[in-house]
């Protein structure tokens, strides 16, 4: 053997077992909460290291976002298509508080509102609310049928198509602004605003399946812990707890 080639009698064995460790044991589980704007007020779990000298659980908590269907947050398989996201804005106890993020409708419902042989229609508009935040609405609609009609189209003028946008505008920026962001979403569980523009815009052309399609915070005012807490009211209701007494089946000698 040739000197200084076997380098490897000083250092020892190589690829010593390490112990294992598993990465769930030093793991601790919080309830992730919504508003009282919704039914359910337990939405989910989520996973988070525990607190380790400077690096605090809570730090990494924070601005989590989660997403939930309307289905499950109303307990209402009919509006599963409206999809809400929730953000971590405070963490007490093993609760995590959170707040508006942004809200959307699924692709598979906005594709079947799509069809031949009609106009479609969209707006968009940025709105600050009373209480800080800045949301940009995206709204859509259809044009309808008339009563009796003969003509196998729907289709509106170009004039009457800015008229129905600036209309969308109108209504969206009043309600939008008139009050705050929990008044915003409990309008968005009805569709109200899709309502309303759709009675408003009868006199331009008839419209269907109007819907604010999208809505997302574009600033988000200066987190108010007292307010949170406001809008989740009490935290008596904790939640579902998680089952650890699973075991696993015994091996069998035959198949």
């Amino acid at each position: 053997m040739a000197v200084g080639k076997n380098k490897r009698l000083s250092k020892g064995k190589k690829g010593l077992k390490k112990k294992i460790v598993d990465p769930f044991s030093r793991k601790e589980w919080y309830d992730i909460r919504a508003p009282t704007v919704f039914t359910s007020r337990v939405i989910g779990k989520t996973l988070v290291n525990r607190t380790q000298g400077t690096k605090n659980s809570v730090d990494f908590l924070k601005g989590r976002v989660v997403e939930a269907s309307l289905g499950d947050l109303n307990q209402n398989e009919e509006l599963s298509y409206r999809k809400f996201k929730l953000r971590v804005d405070e963490v007490v106890g093993r609760n995590c508080l959170t707040s508006f993020h942004s809200m959307s409708i699924t692709t598979d419902k906005l594709r079947s509102l799509v069809k031949k042989w009609q106009s479609l229609v969209e707006a968009h508009v940025d709105v600050k609310t009373t209480d800080g935040y800045l949301v940009r609405l995206f709204a859509i609609g259809f044009t309808k049928r008339r009563q009796n009609q003969v003509k196998k189209t729907t289709y509106a003028q170009t004039a009457q198509l800015t008229a129905i946008r600036k209309k969308m505008f109108e209504i969206m920026t009043r309600v939008a602004s008139e009050g705050s962001i929990k008044n915003l979403v409990e309008k968005f569980i009805p569709e109200a605003i899709g309502l309303e523009i759709e009675k408003a815009c009868q006199g331009i052309y008839p419209l269907q399946n109007v819907f604010v399609h999208k809505c997302k915070v574009v600033k988000f005012p200066r987190v108010d812990s007292q307010k949170l807490m406001e809008s989740h009211g009490s935290l008596e209701d904790a939640g579902s707890k998680i089952k650890s007494d699973f075991k696993e089946p015994e091996i069998q000698a035959e198949v």
